[in-house]
């Protein structure tokens, strides 16, 4: 069964939030953001200007966040941005 662009979105919010909240993530978990932006990025369903604008960000964070050796430190560098992040895809999953 394939999840519907707001099923990602809340899954995407999910793994975010869990970050944020634990200050910590696993590399499986850095996996799935990636993969979960690549989706949202290939099929052209988000028409939300700003999480467009900030899907490469969070890639990039899911990039970073496989390969960082001390995952707490990344997710604490970016918590700001995963604020950020948040709000938009609470935003686009509420239209």
């Amino acid at each position: 069964m394939a999840l519907t662009v707001n099923n990602q979105l809340i899954l995407l919010q999910d793994i975010l939030d869990e970050q944020s909240t634990d200050v910590t993530g696993s590399v499986s978990e850095y996996q799935q953001i990636k993969r979960l932006v690549r989706k949202l990025t290939e099929n052209n369903s988000i028409t939300d200007e700003q999480l467009l604008k900030l899907l490469p960000e969070i890639y990039n964070y899911g990039n970073q966040g496989e390969i960082a050796k001390n995952s707490p430190e990344h997710i604490t560098t970016n918590r700001h941005n995963i604020e950020n992040w948040l709000s938009a895809i609470q935003q686009t999953t509420l239209e």
